[in-house]
């Protein structure tokens, strides 16, 4: 007997997978800049099946030949070994069969470490708290590189509090998102602290 609850089922899913289709398309500029930029369609799904998340594609070249680095992430935790290799396999399946790279090419997958980029709305979202660097594709007040406290998102902008020539307290101003050309954390006490903080979760001591 069949129940109603599959069609449910499938139409959560379908509007799970739009809604990450909508977040891919809106972060393409961070997530698969240049050359990249026609496999994220591709390359993405895949490494949400196995469970994981996409935080960014490269492509580059290394001795005449192309170099594809995926760099992947999760909500909570760390990237393993094992999740590189399941990710290269599955990519690797899907590149095989769509072709979309002319010649040879070497595949790179890897974890984000923690100087990591923020290629996405919700990274910027999950650092708040965190010290991070940008670099922007148009000048704002002059300038194009800016480091301070994250903040949020809110409205389209990343929120970041910047230490500025006669103010006190820094004041926190608003970057375009479409602005933004590149995006890190920066490496400091408290984010080694809290990388050995996620990895003592890890080992469950």
């Amino acid at each position: 007997m069949m129940t109603d609850t599959a069609p449910e089922q499938n139409e959560a899913h379908q509007n799970d997978s739009l809604g990450l289709q909508d977040a891919w398309e809106t972060a393409a500029h961070l997530m698969a800049p240049g050359p990249a930029a026609p496999l994220l369609s591709l390359v993405a799904p895949v490494v949400q099946d196995i469970g994981l998340e996409l935080l960014r594609i490269r492509m580059t070249g290394q001795d005449g030949e192309q170099v594809l680095q995926i760099m992947a992430d999760r909500d909570e935790g760390m990237i393993t070994v094992e999740d590189c290799e399941r990710i290269s396999r599955a990519v690797s399946a899907v590149l095989d069969v769509e072709d979309p790279l002319k010649g040879q090419y070497i595949l790179e997958v890897s974890s984000p470490g923690m100087a990591r980029p923020l290629c996405r709305p919700k990274d910027f979202i999950r650092w708040a708290g965190f010290e991070a660097k940008l670099e922007l594709s148009r000048a704002f007040d002059s300038r194009k590189r800016f480091r301070g406290m994250l903040t949020g998102f809110e409205d389209g902008e990343v929120l970041m509090d910047v230490p500025l020539d006669g103010h006190d307290e820094a004041p926190t101003l608003g970057f375009k998102f479409e602005d933004i050309s590149e995006a890190r954390l920066v490496v400091n006490d408290e984010m080694i602290a809290d990388a050995l903080k996620r990895q003592k979760g890890k080992n469950g001591d």
